[in-house]
């Protein structure tokens, strides 16, 4: 077969026009750096996406040294970069059902992050859906296994002898894979994160400041290893 000048000649254009498309929707795709599959509400997503945003804006005066160990300074491009580089897309899923807020199922892509219907049904303050967002976050580190959770004890009780419920769902935790074992994991980092901003951040609202030492002080007792609560209680909850 011969191909003629023209023919060439347009076959060239159609690459151009191939070249400068794809340059732009890998622009487009970089400047997003997490997506949300369709099956996530219009206004859970631009919720979250809010939410994001303002914790990008967050500033500290110090971090405790886990803090520092974990996420760096309390800076918004550090968080930034911390949760952005850890998740990618954001969908929705059961979870395994029952009391789950949101998960991540390494099987299908440790940087995808699902949120269920307890997300999206109960309401929290934002900084108590960052919570859950960060602690997510940590489940996609593969290279520590995903930082699974430890099965909280059963009977399980808090220093007042109350049972031990869910902040977020009010659900029974005894004998729920839910708890901590190491301040590094999903429930010990969250918790390090939210009880440094009660007390460091320099440009968060009293109530955010108040949310956040409401949520924090309630997660520390999801650690149930006695040194690793122990380390995490010297490192921010007794620091002035």
């Amino acid at each position: 077969m011969v191909i003629s000048n023209s023919f060439i000649k347009t076959l060239n254009a159609v690459a151009v026009f191939a070249a400068v498309f794809t340059g732009i929707l890998t622009s487009s795709e970089n400047a997003q750096a997490y997506t949300f599959d369709r099956n996530v509400p219009a206004d859970i997503a631009t919720q979250m996406r809010a939410d994001l945003n303002f914790m990008n804006t967050l500033q500290g005066s110090q971090v405790s040294a886990l803090h520092k160990e974990i996420f760096g300074e309390m800076n918004g491009a550090g968080y930034q970069q911390f949760f952005e580089s850890r998740i990618k897309s954001i969908g929705q899923n059961a979870c395994g059902g029952g009391n789950a807020v949101a998960c991540v199922i390494p099987m299908m892509g440790s940087n995808r992050m699902f949120i269920t219907q307890n997300y999206i049904k109960f309401s929290h303050p934002a900084i108590a859906r960052l919570m859950v967002v960060y602690h997510e976050s940590r489940h996609s580190e593969v290279a520590h296994g995903n930082w699974p959770h430890a099965t909280c004890p059963t009977p399980f009780q808090n220093d007042r002898g109350e049972d031990m419920h869910s902040i977020w769902t009010g659900a029974s935790l005894a004998g729920e894979p839910a708890c901590d074992i190491t301040p590094y994991g999903s429930y010990g980092s969250s918790t390090i994160l939210l009880k440094n901003i009660s007390k460091f951040c320099t440009n968060c609202t009293d109530k955010v400041k108040m949310d956040a030492g409401i949520y924090a002080d309630d997660q520390i007792g999801r650690i149930t290893d006695a040194d690793a609560k122990a380390a995490m209680m010297k490192d921010v909850f007794s620091a002035k």
